[in-house]
Formats: C-alpha cells, structure tokens, sequence
C-alpha cells in the first residue's frame, strides 16, 4: 500500500455524512457590531441518519427590530421570555462537542457560533464546511444558491418555514445528504470523506470535475 493511498484510507474515516448541521437566526448581520444571536437549531447527521436535534430561542438582552421580527417570525415577547443566550450557548457546546460542521453561508454561523462561544470562554473544536460553496460547485446550473431555491431546484420536499433556525438547519442537511449522494453516483464515490469536500470546496468551478475524477481513479 503506498503512502498516499494510506493517507486517504485515515481521511476516509470522518466521512462528510457524519457531521452537525446549524442555522442562526441573529439580531443583525455582524457580532463584530454587537448582533447577538437569538435562536439556533441543528440537526445530528451520523453515516448519513438524523440521529439528534436541538433548537431553542435565547433572549440577546435586547429588543430586536421590527425588520427581524418580520423576516423570522421570532417576536419581542418570544424573547423576553426564552433563556439566556449564555444558558443556550453552553447547552450547544455540549451538543456539538467536537463534531465538524455545517451550514448553508457557512461564512456567517461561524462566526456567530465562534463570537458567542467566545463570550463564555469557550472554541469551535471540529471544522466548517459550507453547503452553499459545494452547491455552487456541483449546481453550476441551478439558477442561484439560496437555500430555498436549492430545495426546489433539487425536488426536496418542504413543509415548513424558511427563516426558522431548526428548519433551514434541517433542510440544509436534507440538500447536504443529496449533494454528497450525487457526488457519489456521478463519480463512483463511496464514503465520501470531509476532507473532500473541504478540497472541492475551495476548487475553482472549472476544476472541480478533474479534481473529483481523479481522485476516484486513485482510490480505486
């Protein structure tokens, strides 16, 4: 067995499929300008099965908009009476303990999750990987990138309302699961490793079929 060969069998190990996928809903934009954030919710992906969920409201200390309350639907009165988002934000650090992540945008979960685990002395120990960044790699078609469209352009079926942490999170990991499966059956990928799609990620469009084709030559 060569050594590269050996690399890719230990890479192989934590597989894309296992992995916790998050939505934030915020106060704003930036925690770099003081927006908190005021629901989460994540799904527990592992080998490709829903095996966990978490999802609750946390009061920011402060009223929000009415901008924010029309795009969520989460209201000030919600709010004043959900915990703390120090009491939220340790209970999500648990759930996620050391597992990789994932989230539609991943640019901007991160750095809330990042920002608000900061504020309790805590880090993100597993790595991001981004569902909207894949998408544009594989989706070249796909009329946007948005989540919603995504969803429709892929025939995923969805009962809910986009906007709410749980949902988006949980929608995400349903286009997630259908993404990593087309990879697989247009390039005979079995077991699709994260640190695939952590490469296929930063690889420019017009690369990302040679990198995928022979990455399934050396593995075979």
């Amino acid at each position: 067995m060569t050594i590269f060969k050996a690399l890719l069998i230990k890479e192989a190990l934590v597989l894309a499929n296992s992995i916790v996928v998050l939505d934030f809903e915020t106060t704003g934009l930036s925690p770099d300008q003081g927006d908190r954030a005021i629901e989460i919710g994540a799904v527990k992906l592992e080998n490709g099965i829903v095996t966990d969920r978490f999802q609750a409201l946390m009061n920011p200390g402060r009223r929000i908009n009415s901008f924010i309350e029309n795009y969520t639907g989460i209201s000030n009165r919600m709010l004043a009476v959900a915990p703390t988002c120090t009491k939220v934000m340790t209970e999500f650090a648990d759930f996620i303990g050391a597992s990789n992540l994932l989230a539609h945008n991943a640019a901007f979960d991160a750095r809330f999750l990042e920002a608000e685990l900061a504020r309790l002395g805590r880090q993100v120990c597993g790595e991001f990987s981004c569902s909207l960044l894949l998408a544009r790699r594989i989706y070249q078609d796909a009329p946007n990138h948005q989540l919603g469209t995504l969803i429709n352009y892929k025939n995923i079926a969805a009962d809910g309302s986009f906007h709410r942490a749980l949902f988006d999170a949980e929608m995400t990991a349903e286009l997630w699961l259908m993404m990593l499966n087309d990879l697989s059956e247009r390039y005979g990928l079995d077991n699709i490793p994260f640190s695939l799609i952590k490469r296929l990620v930063k690889t420019p469009k017009a690369k990302v079929d040679k990198l995928l084709i022979n990455y399934a030559a050396k593995i075979n």
